[in-house]
């Protein structure tokens, strides 16, 4: 009786375990309920990603200090999440400007600005017209705000003058 093939099909399920917890962004849980431990990068990394496929950011106090509200920062910003904007931005072929990331002053919570999942996009026709009819329609936030849903799971709230989005994932890329 060969057990090679067995042995080989244990080996490989192992090495492809191994390999996902020790690949990058991938979390472990410490205790039941935990969210993932997501991989953070610098406002310099984010700006960068942004630059090359044509994402714009601008800030009313026209800063990048985290601890400043008036600033648009993306430190602490998770991988994720810059990936998502490359993906919206790939996908519409809109304009796509940031006007909030990591910066203080957000709601807070696990899957806030804060904590690096959300980003504000400025409104445009282009846009809303991709998430409005691309997404899935999924009811009103507590705060009265609307909601579409990616396929992949990202949520895009409609706050009046902006977009509010939370990557859950990159959103396909």
């Amino acid at each position: 009786m060969n057990h090679r093939p067995r042995l080989r099909s244990v080996i490989t399920t192992l090495a492809l375990v191994t390999g996902a917890f020790l690949a990058p962004g991938f979390g472990v849980l410490s205790s039941a309920g935990d969210a993932f431990a997501a991989t953070k990068i610098t406002h310099a990394t984010a700006t960068s990603m942004f630059s090359q496929v044509g994402i714009t950011w601008s800030s009313s106090g026209g800063c990048s200090n985290r601890n400043v509200a008036t600033c648009t920062s993306f430190d602490q910003l998770n991988l994720t999440s810059a990936q998502g904007a490359q993906t919206l931005k790939r996908a519409t072929g809109c304009a796509l400007n940031i006007t909030g990331g990591t910066e203080t002053g957000h709601a807070s919570g696990t899957y806030s600005h804060w904590n690096g999942y959300k980003l504000d996009y400025g409104k445009n026709t282009c846009v809303t017209n991709y998430i409005k009819n691309t997404f899935t329609y999924i009811g009103v936030r507590g705060d009265g705000s609307p909601q579409w849903q990616s396929g992949s799971g990202n949520v895009y709230a409609d706050e009046g003058n902006h977009w509010d989005v939370t990557y859950y994932n990159c959103g396909g890329c």
